[in-house]
């Protein structure tokens, strides 16, 4: 029976870029009292030097046109007309006139999508977040906080029916204070719950530098296990601060390490494992209806039907919400023993 990880993977815990503008060159203007030079150096007499606003005199005998004629004043013109403007493009004016290379039009694009994030609903005022949480944010313009708080109610509200749509949020949030350890939590979150694990485990461990919040863990230890490192995982599983953890979060920890048992085809060590835990314990919270059916799965997978059978019972016993399998589960190996 293949191993079923929404029951054995850890419950979600509840600047713009600037972009430079385009330096003008000044072109300078020589000294007018430096004497041009002749091709043998000497300076030129000054009255063969071209006058400022005409060009050199012609001498006498030559029919042609004095450089500093109208034809060439004429010509001057057209060709300033006709060539291009400084940047390329084909904008009057010379204000952004500069045209990014077209093979980083794309990447510019996606760039500003992620900025930009999803539409934001009206309704979402950014005032759904905890007081722990918009406290974080007050270190930003207020404009700014604003913002990148209705991008976190906004994904806090997407998380469960559209995870995709919420990590987008996350997102859009860290482009605007990606500095902040409760925005880098939450992106992290995000991309856990849709399947988005290396960019999850580099958001929590950015989190974890921020603020030395260790309750990251469990999350990070399922990463590395969906990422098929589940060495990583126990070693996430044995670190000292897992002591320290409440009851549910040493759940979440004891699930994680037992299903990395599991990947590593550890049957007995993820069934010795699931027994040190709680599985008695009278709450009939989440995290104990987890531990039991993760316990009777590992049960069957070790070739234990019977005793699988009467965990998946007491495990649906306390399953009010239903979020597990568990009676179908039962009935099941009910019919293969009958």
């Amino acid at each position: 029976m293949s191993e079923d990880r929404r029951n054995q993977r850890p419950a979600r815990g509840g600047s713009r870029p600037t972009s430079g503008r385009a330096g003008s060159g000044s072109s300078g203007q020589g000294r007018s009292d430096r004497p041009e030079r002749s091709g043998g150096g000497r300076p030129s007499d000054r009255s063969d030097r071209p006058d400022r606003a005409g060009g050199r005199p012609a001498r006498a005998g030559d029919d042609r046109p004095s450089r500093g004629g109208d034809r060439d004043r004429k010509d001057s013109r057209d060709r300033k007309d006709s060539r291009p403007a400084r940047g390329g493009g084909d904008r009057p004016g010379r204000k952004n006139d500069w045209k990014r290379p077209a093979d980083k039009q794309v990447d510019r694009t996606a760039e500003q999508a992620r900025y930009d994030g999803p539409e934001l609903p009206e309704h979402v005022t950014g005032k759904e977040l905890d007081r722990a949480i918009t406290g974080q944010l007050k270190g930003l313009p207020e404009k700014l906080a604003s913002r990148v708080a209705r991008h976190l109610a906004a994904a806090g509200l997407l998380i469960d029916e559209d995870p995709e749509t919420a990590y987008q949020h996350t997102l859009a949030a860290r482009a605007r204070a990606p500095r902040l350890a409760v925005v880098r939590e939450a992106t992290g979150e995000a991309a856990y719950a849709a399947g988005h694990y290396a960019e999850a485990l580099a958001e929590l461990r950015a989190a974890k530098r921020m603020n030395g919040a260790t309750e990251y863990l469990p999350i990070m230890a399922d990463c590395h296990r969906a990422l098929g490192n589940p060495d990583q995982a126990l070693k996430l599983a044995k670190s000292p601060s897992v002591v320290n953890f409440t009851a549910e979060a040493k759940a979440e920890m004891t699930l994680v390490e037992a299903g990395a048992r599991r990947d590593m085809g550890q049957l007995d060590a993820a069934l010795r494992t699931l027994e040190l835990s709680p599985l008695n314990n009278k709450s009939r919270g989440s995290w104990v209806v987890r531990l039991r059916y993760a316990y009777a799965d590992t049960l069957e997978a070790a070739g234990r039907p019977t005793d699988a059978l009467a965990w998946f019972h007491r495990t649906h016993a306390i399953d009010s919400d239903e979020i597990t399998d568990a009676a179908e589960r039962a009935e099941a190996l009910e019919k293969q023993q009958g």
